[in-house]
């Protein structure tokens, strides 16, 4: 393996197996033990070939060239150094064109904002600055004979996050501004350098607006770059920054919201909360554990996003770089998160008694002051605590989404017709004759007694775990009642004719 750079050295490593994608055969991956599967994907995407895949020495392959071509042009600057430390801080890398050291009209550089947040300093505008050098330089002399290059920023979302400011502001809309202020001004100035040395092929691009005058470090270090910008006669490129499409670089550098779009949901793919709402939480002085509990209480505590306010930031920013993306106008607006509706201290409801095959089960009803079901409760008799536990817990889950508004009708439709012992005749509650397990019972009785609804088909007793495999299922439909779902549910509930 050829020589580390310094920067890698002492970093905790660790090796992988993993494909561009699903079907691609997997390869050895090498990188930082705290980076995800996402990262070693994108990673082996990025490096052409089939064999391992080592993240220093893969960057050292595009990286060494640039360096060499620097040196070789005069630049004295440690290129090599400044472009290993971005990766490795999962602050910027280049695109897939520069991984695999192709021509590409217009190569791109990605940086990834959260990574230059300072939790005792906030933006660190002087260390983005630098990076937005470095990345001008390594795309002129990846491509030299490049009229356009593309250094763009990604994941404003988790930048305001952090910054604790809400996506659909003002303020936010002004932070954008000056950090694109500084992204241009830093870009077009470095272009102007190599202009002077290789010769210019462009004029600078338009008037841009500048910055806002808003008080603070990043406001007033973007007003005097931008000063420093407006002076400038002759660039080498046509262009020299947009906000890219999402791309392999930015899952390298674990970037959660790729460009200058919102973060719509506080999760992440795995259910858990995304680092820009843990972020969130942390500019508020706020925990996990409390932000649970103010959840379960009914309270926001995070703002809610619309497809409006993505539109509002696209516009802020329209006319200071060079490339956008698509106005997001045809967009529909996301719906506000519904809050808690809260049951009061002392409700309505009624207790069913019932055996399902030979099982007691209790199922506890809570009403709201209009009557409408707000909360369910089932206690099991003889059943393993593992099994108490998730019939608890899932009763939990029911009332929580009862609490936010979704439709009883939609669980009846969801957990009727399970099929799992135990199951059988139903004794004790004469509205349900037979149930195909307890949870068909429970909202079979939910359905008679809150929806008035005693059309469900009856229950076929089947051996347990044959979900959707009953006997109705397999009946065949009068030929002019297809209904207009196909799924096993709908079919159960059209006539059919029992051939003798």
């Amino acid at each position: 393996m050829a020589k580390l750079n310094r920067t890698w050295h002492g970093v905790r490593l660790h090796r992988v197996r993993a494909g561009a994608d699903p079907d691609a055969s997997p390869r050895d991956l090498t990188l930082p033990a705290s980076w995800d599967d996402d990262a070693a994907r994108a990673l082996a995407s990025l490096v052409p070939g089939q064999g391992a895949v080592h993240i220093a020495t893969a960057a050292q392959a595009w990286i060494g060239p640039i360096a060499d071509r620097a040196t070789e042009a005069g630049l004295d600057l440690p290129l090599a150094d400044r472009l290993h430390a971005l990766l490795l801080h999962r602050r910027g890398a280049p695109d897939a064109s520069v991984w695999r050291r192709e021509p590409s009209d217009q190569p791109g550089f990605a940086l990834n904002l959260p990574a230059f947040f300072d939790p005792g300093l906030g933006f660190d505008h002087a260390a983005f600055a630098e990076a937005v050098e470095t990345a001008t330089y390594a795309l002129a002399f990846a491509n030299p004979a490049a009229r356009r290059i593309a250094v763009g920023f990604s994941d404003l979302a988790g930048l305001l996050a952090a910054l604790g400011i809400a996506y659909d502001s003002d303020a936010a809309r002004h932070i954008v501004q000056s950090v694109a202020a500084i992204l241009r001004a830093v870009a077009d100035a470095t272009s102007a350098v190599l202009a002077r040395r290789f010769g210019a092929q462009a004029t600078p691009y338009g008037n841009w607006p500048a910055p806002p005058g808003c008080e603070g470090d990043l406001h007033d270090a973007a007003r005097r770059l931008h000063e420093l910008a407006a002076g400038l006669t002759e660039l080498r490129h046509e262009a020299t920054t947009a906000i890219a499409t999402p791309n392999e670089a930015e899952a390298l550098l674990g970037v959660e919201t790729s460009g200058i779009a919102p973060a719509f949901s506080p999760l992440d793919m795995s259910g858990r909360l995304s680092r820009a709402a843990r972020a969130w939480l942390a500019a508020r002085g706020s925990s996990p554990e409390a932000a649970l509990a103010a959840t379960l209480a009914g309270e926001a505590l995070f703002p809610p996003v619309s497809a409006a306010a993505h539109t509002a930031m696209h516009d802020a920013l329209a006319g200071w770089l060079h490339a956008l993306p698509a106005r997001p106008d045809s967009l529909e607006t996301i719906p506000t998160p519904r809050t808690r509706e809260s049951l009061p201290a002392r409700r309505n409801g009624y207790t069913q008694k019932a055996a399902v095959g030979g099982h007691k089960i209790y199922v506890r009803t809570g009403e709201y002051a209009d009557g409408k079901l707000g909360e369910i409760f089932v206690a099991l008799h003889k059943e393993g605590a593992a099994f108490k536990g998730l019939m608890d817990n899932f009763a939990i889950a029911v009332s929580m989404g009862l609490q936010h508004g979704v439709p009883l009708e939609e669980f009846v439709d969801a957990f009727t017709f399970t099929r799992f012992g135990p199951a059988g005749v139903v004794e004790g509650d004469p509205a349900v004759a037979q149930a195909t397990s307890l949870l068909d019972y429970v909202f079979r009785n939910l359905a008679v007694n809150y929806l008035g609804q005693r059309d469900l088909p009856d229950a076929d007793i089947e051996p347990a775990d044959t979900v959707g495999n009953g006997t109705r299922d397999r009946a065949p439909l009068l030929p002019l009642e297809l209904p207009a779902e196909a799924s096993p549910r709908a079919r159960r509930r059209g006539l059919r004719v029992v051939g003798g």
